[in-house]
C-alpha cells in the first residue's frame, strides 16, 4: 500500500497542507485530491499512481519544501483510471471540492466523500459482467470457529454464514474474494488462508463486538430481531456481517439502499468445492489459466448478465438435498419439451436489462436515466414473459406465481417521467419529458427560445445598421458576441462595446446581449438542477420497489440458468439423471462435455459406461497407456455428478446417480516452488486431505499417486493407498483410480470391492492404436516407449530404449555413447517395481543351481528357503 512520505509541512503552501491533513486521515490509501479539472497525487502516492496508470511523473513546488512528485489525471476519466488502481490491488480515496470555488474564502474546502477498494467497486471497466464481487468479512470464534460475511455491492446480494477453520479455503476458492476484511488484531485468519492477490483490509476490533454489529443490522434493516433472517443464534455470522456494514457506510461513505435483506446460508446444504477440485476438473481456468476450454466456458449459453453470474454460483454449490435438485430438473424439462416458448423467453430475457447492477447503481448514486429507462424496459418485459410461462404449465405448476409480481405501475411512472432514449449523463440535460413539471418547462422554454431570440435579435441588427454581414455568436470566454467586418467598421454604433479584435473583423457586445446571456446561461443552470432534482425524486421512488424488483431480477436469473440447460440438452442430446440416496454410480454412454465440444467436427468423441458403488464396486482400478483416454474418463465421471447435482441434464443416455457430498480430485503433477513444496509433497498433501475428509457418500478421483518418487516407493503408496480405502467402512467411497502401476491389478484377486478396468487398445507390428474405450481387466503393460515414438522422440532414442527394456530381465545394460561401450552391472533394481525385483532375485538364485548334482533333501530345502525369501521372512 502507498505510505504518506514526512514533509517539512512548516513551509508548504496553503494548498499542500491540507492535503497532508486529509492525507494524514488515508495513510494506506491511494488519495485522488480534487483540483478543478483535476485529480492529483502527490508523494509516494503520485510514484505509485505514474507506474500503475503508466501516466507521466512530474513535480509540484511546494513552497519552503522544494518540489514534491505529483500525477494526475482529468476528473471526466475517474471511471476509466480507478478500475486499473483497484485492479492492482489498491485502495482510493476520492477527495472531493465540497464548496463553490467562486464561494470560497480562501483555499476551497475538500473532503474524502468515498474509499473504493477491490471488493466495494462500481465500476463497469473492474466489474465483469457475469462473474460476481465479493468482500467477506472474518469473524474468529473459540474452538476453531469462524463466523463469514460476504456482500457483493454491484448487485446487494448480502449471505452470512457459521463454518469451521479448517473449511475456510474451500469456502475462499468458491468465493474467489477481491477484499477480506479482518479485525485489527486478528493475526491468525489471515495465516491460514491460502490466497493470493486478495486485498487484506483492517477495522477497529470493537467493530466486530456482537451486540455493536446486531444493531448495526437492526439499524440498516429496520427490523427489532435477526430471526427473520436466520441470524438470531448466529453470533460469529452477526458480527462479521455487522463489520461489512459499517466498514461500507463508515470507512468507505457507501450508500447501501439497494441491500435490502441479507440471508443466512449452512455449508450443508451444497457440496463444498476445494480448491484443488476447482482446478483439476477445470471448471473456471483451465490448467493454462484461462477461461477458454473450461466447463463455464462449455456450458454458458445464458443469455443475461445475471443468469451468467447464478450459473457460476450453482456450478460453485451443487446441491445436496434431492428434493431441491428434482425440483430444478422438473423445470428443465419442462422448457426442454416447450420449444416455442423457450425461444421467446431466452429472446425477452435477452432485451432485459442487469436488474440487479441497475439498482445497485440506483442505490449507491452512481446510476444515469439511461438505468432508469432500461429498468422500466425489463419492467415491461414481464407481463410477455408470464404469458409465455403460463403456456408452459398446462396442468402441473412448476414455476413459482409468487415470483411474478405486478410492476408495471411503477413501469408506467418511469414512462411518463423519462424520455426512451435519456442522455448518458445527469448533468446534460434533457431526460425529463415535458409536461412533467411545470417549473421545469419554463425554464426550458427559456433556453429552447434562445437560439429564436438570437437569430431575431442579428435580423433587426442587420436592418438597422445596414450591414448584412453582421453575426452574432458565442464561446466559453466572451460568452454572446456581436461580429463586424473591418469594411464596415465605420457603421459601428456608440453602444457597442468592443471586446476583442481579430485579423478581419471586429467582436462587440451591448447591454441588450449581455443582459440576454445572463438570463439564458441561468435557465440553462436551472434547468439542469431542476431536471436532478426531479430524477432523484424518481430514483427514490424506485427504491422504495428494490426488494420487489431484486425478487423480479432473481426469478429472470434463474428463468436464463434453466432455460440455458434445457438448450444445452436439445442441442446437445443430454438426458436427465435420476438421482437417489444410494451409494451407486451408473452412467451409461457418459461423455465429457468439454471435449465433446472441442473436437474436430469430423471426429467423434468415444462414450463410455461407469458403474461404481460403494457397497460392491467401490474402488475402479484403472490401467493403461498416457494418452489413451484415462484422464478424460475420471474427469467425465466428476463432471456428470457436478452437473446432475447442479439441476442440468448430462451428456449421457442414461445416468442413475447416488447422491455425492464431496468429489475429491488428485490429478496430474503440480509443484508450489514458492511455498517450498516439491511436486510430490504437493502431491501428497492433496492426498492426505481426501483420506482426512472423505466419507462413504464421496466420489474420489484419482489419477496417479506416488508418480513423484521412485517406481517402488511409489508403488507402496498407491497400494498402501487403496487398501486404506478399501478398509476403512467409513472412507469407503467409490473410487475411480488411474495408474501406470499394472501391477495394482492384482489386488483384484484379494480385495472385493476392487474391480480392474483399462482402457482397450489394438497393436499392430510396431504400432499402438488407442481405442477410447474402457473394458473390464487389467493392462500388463504401460506403452511408455509407444507414447514416445507418438510424440515424434527421434527414432534411435525408441530403438535404443526397447533394447534397455528387454536387458533390464537380466539386471545389466550396456551403456553406450561415443566415448564409452560399457556393460553396467549390478542395476540399481530400486527403480524397476516391487514384483520385477522379487522375480529377478528368484530368476538368478535359480538359475546358479546345478540341477545335476541337486540331492532331494537339497532339493526340499531349497525349496524351503525360496518359499521363505518370498513371504520375506
Amino acid at each position: 500500500m502507498a505510505k504518506v512520505k514526512k514533509k517539512p509541512e512548516g513551509g508548504a503552501t496553503p494548498l499542500m497542507r491540507q492535503y497532508y491533513e486529509i492525507k494524514r486521515k488515508y495513510p494506506d490509501v491511494v488519495l485522488l485530491y480534487r483540483m478543478g479539472d483535476f485529480y492529483e497525487t502527490f508523494d509516494e502516492d503520485a510514484k505509485l499512481t505514474a507506474e500503475v496508470l503508466g501516466i507521466t511523473l512530474t513535480s509540484r513546488a511546494n513552497g519552503k519544501a522544494s518540489q514534491v512528485p505529483l500525477a494526475g489525471f482529468p476528473y471526466h476519466a475517474l471511471d476509466s483510471y480507478l478500475y486499473k488502481y483497484l485492479d492492482s490491488g489498491h485502495r482510493v480515496a476520492i477527495c472531493e471540492q465540497v464548496e463553490d470555488p467562486k464561494q470560497a474564502k480562501g483555499i476551497v474546502k475538500r473532503e474524502v466523500v468515498e474509499v473504493a477498494t477491490p471488493g466495494s467497486a462500481m465500476s463497469e471497466h473492474f466489474l465483469s459482467a457475469k462473474e460476481a464481487n465479493f468482500l467477506v468479512a472474518l469473524a474468529p470464534g473459540e474452538d476453531d470457529a469462524y463466523g463469514l460475511a460476504f456482500i457483493d455491492v454491484s448487485t446487494g446480494r448480502f449471505e452470512a454464514m457459521e463454518i469451521q477453520g479448517g473449511q475456510l479455503n474451500s469456502l475462499m476458492a468458491t468465493l474467489d474474494p477481491r477484499e477480506i476484511l479482518l479485525a485489527e488484531n486478528d493475526e491468525v485468519s489471515q495465516s491460514l488462508l491460502k490466497l493470493d492477490g486478495t486485498l487484506f483490509s483492517r477495522v477497529e476490533d470493537w467493530v466486530y463486538h456482537h451486540e455493536f454489529a446486531r444493531n448495526e443490522l437492526l439499524k440498516k434493516f429496520n427490523t427489532r430481531s435477526l430471526r427473520g433472517f436466520g441470524l438470531e443464534k448466529l453470533a460469529l455470522a452477526t458480527a462479521a456481517a455487522g463489520a461489512i456494514l459499517y466498514y461500507l457506510q463508515q470507512y468507505q461513505g457507501r450508500e447501501l439502499t439497494h441491500v435490502t435483506r441479507i440471508r443466512s446460508l449452512s455449508m450443508a446444504d451444497w457440496m463444498v468445492l476445494d480448491n484443488d477440485t476447482l482446478r483439476n476438473l477445470e471448471l473456471f481456468h483451465s490448467m493454462s489459466g484461462r477461461q477458454r476450454g473450461t466447463l463455464i466456458d462449455c456450458l454458458d449459453v445464458t443469455v443475461s448478465a445475471a443468469g451468467g453470474r447464478l450459473l457460476r454460483e450453482w456450478m460453485q454449490k451443487p446441491l445436496l438435498k434431492r428434493d431441491r435438485i428434482q425440483a430444478r430438473l422438473d423445470k428443465v424439462q419442462r422448457l426442454l419439451e416447450c420449444d416455442s416458448e423457450r425461444e421467446s423467453i431466452r429472446e425477452l430475457l435477452k432485451q432485459c436489462v442487469d436488474l440487479e447492477r441497475s439498482l445497485a447503481r440506483l442505490g449507491t448514486n452512481r446510476a444515469s436515466a439511461r438505468d432508469l429507462a432500461g429498468i422500466r424496459f425489463t419492467l415491461e418485459k414481464l407481463p410477455e414473459l408470464k404469458t409465455q410461462i403460463e403456456q408452459m404449465e398446462q396442468e402441473t405448476a412448476v414455476f413459482s406465481s409468487e415470483e411474478s409480481s405486478d410492476l408495471t405501475s411503477l413501469a408506467a411512472t418511469i414512462a411518463s417521467r423519462i424520455v426512451d432514449e435519456p442522455p448518458l449523463s445527469v448533468k446534460q440535460g434533457g431526460m425529463i419529458r415535458d409536461g412533467v413539471d411545470a417549473e421545469l418547462d419554463e425554464i426550458r422554454g427559456i433556453a429552447r427560445n434562445a437560439k429564436e431570440w438570437l437569430t431575431a435579435f442579428q435580423k433587426s441588427e442587420r436592418e438597422r445598421l445596414g450591414i448584412p454581414s453582421l453575426k452574432v455568436g458565442y464561446n466559453k470566454v466572451f460568452g454572446y458576441y456581436i461580429e463586424i467586418t473591418h469594411t464596415h467598421k465605420d457603421r459601428v454604433p456608440e453602444d457597442y462595446i468592443r471586446k476583442q479584435t481579430l485579423v478581419n473583423s471586429e467582436r462587440f457586445i451591448t447591454e441588450e446581449l449581455k443582459e440576454y446571456e445572463e438570463k439564458v446561461l441561468t435557465a440553462e443552470e436551472r434547468y439542469t438542477a431542476r431536471e436532478l432534482e426531479l430524477f432523484n425524486a424518481l430514483q427514490q421512488e424506485v427504491l422504495a420497489f428494490s426488494s420487489a424488483i431484486q425478487t423480479q431480477a432473481a426469478f429472470l436469473a434463474q428463468l436464463d440458468v434453466l432455460g440455458c440447460f434445457a438448450q444445452l440438452a436439445h442441442d446437445r442430446h443430454y438426458c436427465r439423471p435420476d438421482l437417489d440416496e444410494s451409494l451407486g454410480l451408473e452412467i451409461h454412454n457418459g461423455r465429457h462435455p468439454v471435449i465433446e465440444q472441442t473436437l474436430p467436427i469430423d471426429e467423434a468423441f468415444i462414450p463410455n459406461d461407469l458403474v461404481a458403488d460403494a457397497l460392491q464396486d467401490q474402488i475402479l482400478l484403472i490401467t493403461g497407456p498416457n494418452m489413451a483416454g484415462k484422464s478424460t474418463y475420471l474427469r467425465q465421471a466428476g463432471l456428470i455428478v457436478l452437473m446432475a447435482q447442479m439441476g442440468a441434464y448430462i451428456p449421457a443416455d442414461s445416468a442413475r446417480i447416488g447422491i455425492v457430498d464431496r468429489i475429491f480430485t488428485r490429478v496430474g503433477a503440480s509443484d508450489n516452488l514458492t511455498g517450498g513444496e516439491s511436486t510430490f509433497m504437493v502431491e501428497m498433501n492433496e492426498t492426505a486431505n481426501i483420506l482426512n475428509n472423505a466419507t462413504q457418500r464421496s466420489l474420489i478421483l484419482l489419477d496417479e499417486i506416488g508418480r513423484g518418487t521412485s517406481t517402488y516407493d511409489g508403488l507402496a503408496i498407491a497400494w498402501a493407498l487403496v487398501e486404506y480405502l478399501h478398509g476403512r467402512t467409513e472412507q469407503a467411497a467409490r473410487t475411480l483410480f488411474a495408474t501406470h502401476y499394472h501391477e495394482l491389478v492384482s489386488l483384484e484377486k484379494v480385495l472385493d470391492r476392487v474391480k480392474n478396468y483399462t482402457i482397450a487398445v489394438r497393436e499392430f507390428d510396431d504400432q499402438v492404436i488407442f481405442l477410447r474405450k474402457i473394458i473390464p481387466g487389467g493392462a500388463d503393460k504401460s506403452y511408455g516407449i509407444h507414447v514416445a515414438q507418438m510424440a515424434g522422440v527421434p527414432l534411435p532414442v525408441i530403438q535404443r530404449a526397447n533394447e534397455i527394456l528387454q536387458s533390464l530381465d537380466s539386471g545389466e545394460v550396456a551403456v553406450r555413447s561415443d566415448t564409452i561401450a560399457e556393460t553396467v552391472p549390478s542395476l540399481d533394481m530400486n527403480q524397476l517395481s516391487l514384483f520385477e525385483k522379487q522375480e529377478q532375485i528368484l530368476r538368478q538364485r535359480l538359475q546358479e543351481i546345478d540341477i545335476n548334482h541337486l540331492t532331494p533333501m537339497d532339493a526340499i530345502r531349497l525349496v524351503d528357503e525360496l518359499l521363505k525369501e518370498i513371504h520375506g521372512k
